[in-house]
């Protein structure tokens, strides 16, 4: 018998063989492209309407962290959105004024944005709010009901038109993301009009992701559970933020964590990056279960 075939493997040989496997396991991953993890939206330009507090807040923050080229934040609380945008850093981040309910301001928003930073790669359509009363279908103030679906149906349409057209017209991949809600998946015995406006978003993406895909622009939403905002406190006026949070939690099917504005933010940079480029037309639930 060939004694090389016959010999027991030693400790020295073996040593070798995992050295001469590990190092042709470094030659291969020298080939591969790196990926830094916080630089997932590098030289991109990105705008985001109602980004000067809760989801949009802590969304443009982690836009500026992951090497956006620019974070336009746009909003009607002006002295609110001069400080976000300072806070993050004025190199990062501006502030512009704009009543989504407005188109023209809508439009300027998009103009201005690419006439100084020449194209528009993101747009995360936020701005939204809230009823101001139960709004049963028996009892729907109907000024109240335009009101809302003003800002969270119509508002939310004329972002993704100026959005699309400045993409399309600068041949770019964009990304399109808009804010939606667990209520647009459900029926409600209350507040007809913001669960209205919620499903009307639904309906919005699916339609712009079918149509402005052959433009190589995904259009996808996130639908978050209810979390702790200015917004969300002053819904629930009387209730501290504590007891707010406690609150959400305890409907949650996912025990031991507790929704923020933070995670839902996390979502929005997946898929506005290119981790998510077959992604399009999508809802992603951030609900801790609230659904299941």
């Amino acid at each position: 018998m060939d004694k090389r075939f016959s010999m027991k493997p030693t400790k020295t040989t073996i040593s070798n063989h995992a050295n001469s496997l590990l190092q042709e396991i470094i030659k291969t991953r020298q080939d591969i492209p790196s990926r830094t993890p916080n630089k997932k939206l590098s030289g991109k330009v990105a705008i985001i309407t109602g980004g000067t507090s809760g989801i949009g807040e802590a969304t443009a923050c982690l836009f500026a962290d992951h090497s956006a080229l620019i974070v336009v934040i746009a909003d009607i609380q002006d002295e609110l959105g001069q400080q976000v945008a300072n806070s993050i850093g004025a190199n990062r981040c501006m502030y512009l004024h704009c009543d989504v309910t407005k188109e023209e301001q809508v439009k300027f928003l998009v103009e201005w944005t690419l006439q100084n930073y020449g194209h528009l790669d993101i747009m995360f359509s936020n701005a939204g709010t809230t009823t101001n009363s139960e709004q049963t279908i028996l009892n729907l103030d109907l000024s109240a009901y335009d009101n809302l679906m003003s800002v969270n149906a119509r508002g939310m349409a004329t972002c993704v038109k100026y959005a699309a057209r400045a993409i399309v017209d600068g041949h770019m991949r964009g990304s399109i993301m808009c804010t939606s809600s667990v209520a647009g998946r459900i029926r409600s015995d209350k507040w007809v009009d913001y669960t209205m406006s919620k499903h009307a978003v639904v309906g919005l993406v699916k339609s712009a992701s079918r149509q402005l895909g052959v433009h190589g622009i995904r259009v996808n939403f996130v639908s978050p559970y209810s979390v702790v905002t200015p917004m969300t406190i002053n819904f629930y006026a009387g209730k501290s933020e504590e007891a707010t949070e406690s609150s959400y939690e305890s409907k949650m099917n996912l025990k031991g964590v507790v929704l923020k504005t933070k995670n839902i933010g996390d979502v929005v940079v997946f898929l506005c990056c290119d981790d998510s480029q077959l992604i399009t037309g999508h809802a992603f639930m951030v609900d801790g279960g609230f659904l299941t």
